[in-house]
């Protein structure tokens, strides 16, 4: 059943759905005749000859330039030429995709101005395939995605580049062989189908909705590494934290105890220390602060997935046209640094557990390195090396981008977001933490094989999983397969598949 975009029920569940599943699109009929009604008061202030920025005046710097009725009807070309100016590799094809949904559902508001047929256009985009070339660098996130959007434009004319049925192609001869016309561009088209934040605001909901399933895995990691430890479980305890009163805390201190249910550290039968390290009794109120710093960026992305991000809009019952800073992508770039610095000091807490397990002062007797053959062999030695490198990198992209603005157009825009930046890196933190967290569940399986007790079921459950990718490690053996497959493992979501089928959902 296809998602209907009407303005103001798009999720950043269903934003997945669109963008990387590739799930059909509807513009509710509601939705269509907003699009229309704004339309034709626009077409009739242009008649007017009302000044309106963008429409009839220059952009930017240039704002104060009126165009004469000739140029009206070539400048929104020339916009799309000179705002096509980004740079490098191409962005992953759900990104685009999910900016695509995202500007159609601005335009679901009615209030934009731009013809219907721009829209539509869009939609059968979407659901036949096609997808501009983006590139993925070029936008300081204010007055839009301005580059990248541009890209997206370029199709709107039959001009530009696209992927269609896994080929790179002109933008012209995929949108023939998709079956899709070229509407072209009038008076507004250009600039309504760009100017918003829509690709920073698409990439931060993907990377949100691949965030709490990894923080659910992360969760899941430290269960097992607290079995291996034998932790003293009693910081888990829930009435703890609802005493507290930070949700996030007690959806984690409740996942983790999901995961111990069964284990022998529950009934007695293991001495356990009165009081374990930080990096052990801290996990709930860590991941709980990721997860409540998840929650709020997730409601600044989905209220701006659902808003009108344009400039100039235009309000058709009171033949009103206002310009502002609605594209001004702070309100999703702020929220979202803070997101990505949430990720990196959670990856710090899996290796402060990484290295609980590895150190044999620490590890409440089990082998140093955990390798049985200590000196011979090194065992899990290099893997915290590898794990410490890429925390080190999570910690230089963490400076947030959201401060880092450079003003630009000859001062007319002053202050920007730097929001595509704050997107780019945040994809790069989450990439090194499938690493670093996969690591730590390989060294918690190994540390588990030497432990003589029966763990929580949800902890055998991911264990069963890790064990079918990666074998014991009984004689040093190269590891960068392995810690390879353990990141894509954890990116892959089955550890947390087979443990939810086994304690029900985590989260």
């Amino acid at each position: 059943m296809a998602i209907v975009l009407n303005g103001s029920s798009l999720t950043v569940q269903n934003l997945v759905r669109i963008a990387r599943h590739g799930e059909k699109v509807e513009l509710a009929p509601d939705a269509l005749e907003r699009i229309r009604a704004c339309r034709r008061v626009l077409e009739e202030k242009i008649d007017a000859h009302e000044i309106m920025y963008g429409v009839n005046t220059g952009i930017g710097e240039f704002s104060e330039v009126v165009l004469t009725d000739e140029q009206v009807q070539q400048f929104q070309r020339y916009l799309i030429y000179n705002h096509a100016a980004g740079i490098g590799e191409s962005a992953p094809e759900e990104y685009v995709r999910g900016a695509m949904a995202g500007r159609i559902n601005v335009h679901a508001h009615g209030n934009s101005g731009c013809r219907p047929e721009i829209t539509l256009t869009l939609v059968e985009m979407l659901n036949r395939g096609v997808t501009p070339v983006v590139c993925q660098k070029g936008s300081v996130g204010a007055c839009g995605d301005l580059a990248p959007m541009s890209q997206i434009a370029l199709l709107l004319m039959g001009e530009g580049e696209a992927t269609y049925k896994g080929e790179r192609l002109p933008g012209a001869v995929a949108m023939e062989r998709a079956g899709i016309p070229v509407p072209g561009l009038k008076a507004r088209d250009g600039l309504a189908t760009i100017n918003g934040s829509n690709v920073l605001t698409a990439m931060s909901a993907i990377h949100l909705y691949d965030i709490e399933r990894w923080l659910s895995q992360a969760e899941i990691t430290c269960a097992m590494s607290l079995e291996a430890l034998y932790a003293n479980l009693k910081p888990y305890d829930v009435r703890l934290h609802e005493l507290r009163g930070f949700p996030g805390a007690v959806k984690s201190a409740r996942n983790i105890m999901k995961c111990v249910e069964g284990s022998d550290l529950l009934s007695g039968k293991i001495k356990t220390k009165v009081q374990d390290a930080y990096s052990m009794r801290s996990t709930p109120q860590v991941i709980g602060t990721a997860r409540d710093a998840v929650a709020f960026a997730k409601i600044q992305v989905e209220t701006e997935l659902n808003g009108v991000g344009d400039n100039p809009i235009f309000l058709p019952g009171e033949r009103l046209t206002l310009t502002g800073a609605n594209f001004q992508g702070t309100p999703v770039s702020l929220p979202m640094d803070m997101v990505g610095a949430a990720v990196t000091m959670v990856s710090v807490l899996s290796e402060r557990r990484l290295n609980r397990l590895n150190h044999p002062a620490l590890s409440v007797g089990l082998p140093a390195f955990l390798t049985k053959g200590a000196g011979m062999f090194s065992g899990l030695m290099l893997s915290q090396y590898t794990a410490d490198s890429l925390i080190v990198e999570q910690r230089i992209l963490s400076m947030p981008a959201s401060i880092q603005s450079i003003p630009a157009a000859a001062d007319q825009e002053d202050f920007v977001s730097m929001g595509m930046n704050t997107a780019i890196k945040n994809g790069q933190i989450l990439e090194n933490a499938y690493g670093v967290l996969g690591i730590e569940l390989m060294a918690a399986s190994q540390a588990l094989d030497f432990r003589e007790f029966t763990p929580g079921r949800g902890v055998q459950a991911a264990r069963r999983v890790v064990r079918r990718h990666v074998d014991h490690l009984d004689v040093d053996r190269p590891l960068y397969p392995d810690h390879t497959r353990m990141r894509e493992l954890i990116r892959s979501c089955e550890v947390l598949a087979e443990v939810e089928k086994e304690v029900g959902e985590l989260g």
